[in-house]
């Protein structure tokens, strides 16, 4: 008789709404592979494939999230940040930890084991992914919005996650979101301090953390002492498709023609994505005959360069 993993995250997956922010537990901060010694040989290993994204701790959530490395570079070695986080005033991302040998196994543990509760009511789950935050004390990670659903998890330490829901357009534009999805541009995402009272905030220590679905913006403020965090992201198709939609909004929106906001027009967004389907299927064709590679958001996998 087969049996089904125990999950490793916990939530009321009766009451589970993909669309909706969620807390959560979980039950992997005592997982080895947390270990320092780990993290920094897993770190090496990212560092000489350049998967390490790193900022000062004077970024703010206002700071655009995809130039903050620029912005507020890290100007001590990777590895010697990492190894001193605690004094390194510094946040610090371990990227698509999924591309890594001993790390997929983790990523596919996790996500795993949860993979049941997850079809049930939000099918296709795929492109998973893995992303390991060891910050310093009092570091922030900007205000932003990603494209996948994601459970974070708290491992060691404290910190504030602000989040909001995925459809809130007081804090992020349907045409930012279009923006986003389109170009994968966040410019038109901007912080402004009264939406704090807007959000839901979870203030998690090891053995908690949240479910954030896709686009829900979000900020997080690390406490006074070292965090390590784990995010584990994939699509279903459901992100697939809003996405799909967003991005032809999107692309028909530079050329002029905006049509009527929100996600309630049933019919239009649904003639939307089966033409923008169609066409992408096409394209994709054509890349195959020519030889060419491209990546496709139903493999097991996020692709490296994701972010």
């Amino acid at each position: 008789m087969l049996t089904r993993p125990i999950p490793l995250i916990e939530l009321d997956w009766a009451g589970f709404r993909p669309w909706a922010v969620a807390p959560v537990k979980h039950r992997i901060s005592d997982h080895p592979l947390f270990q320092i010694d780990k993290l920094l040989a897993l770190a090496k290993r990212l560092e000489a494939k350049g998967r390490i994204r790193a900022h000062r701790n004077d970024a703010q959530a206002g700071t655009p999230f995809g130039a903050a490395a620029d912005l507020h570079p890290v100007n001590t070695p990777l590895m010697e940040s990492l190894e001193h986080i605690e004094a390194a005033g510094a946040w610090m991302s371990l990227l698509n930890v999924q591309t890594d040998d001993v790390y997929r196994g983790l990523v596919d543990e996790v996500l795993g084991s949860i993979s049941p509760q997850i079809e049930a009511k939000d099918p296709g789950m795929s492109y998973r992914g893995g992303w390991i935050f060891v910050t310093s004390p009092r570091t922030v990670t900007p205000f932003h919005i990603d494209k996948e659903h994601n459970f974070i998890l708290q491992i060691k330490g404290r910190k504030k996650i602000y989040v909001w829901e995925p459809d809130d357009i007081r804090v992020v534009s349907d045409a930012a979101r279009r923006r986003f999805h389109s170009r994968h541009n966040r410019d038109l995402i901007a912080w402004r301090e009264e939406f704090r009272a807007l959000a839901h905030c979870f203030d998690v220590g090891p053995g908690e953390g949240a479910y954030m679905p896709s686009t829900s913006p979000h900020l997080v403020e690390v406490g006074e002492e070292p965090s390590i965090t784990m995010s584990f992201t994939y699509y279903t198709n459901s992100t697939r498709r809003r996405g799909l939609v967003h991005k032809t909004r999107g692309r028909l929106a530079e050329h002029g023609l905006n049509l009527p906001e929100g996600w309630s027009n049933g019919r239009l967004d649904e003639a939307l994505y089966w033409g923008a389907s169609t066409a992408q299927s096409a394209t994709r064709l054509l890349y195959r005959a020519s030889g060419r590679k491209i990546g496709q958001e139903t493999s097991p996998y996020a692709r490296a360069d994701s972010m």
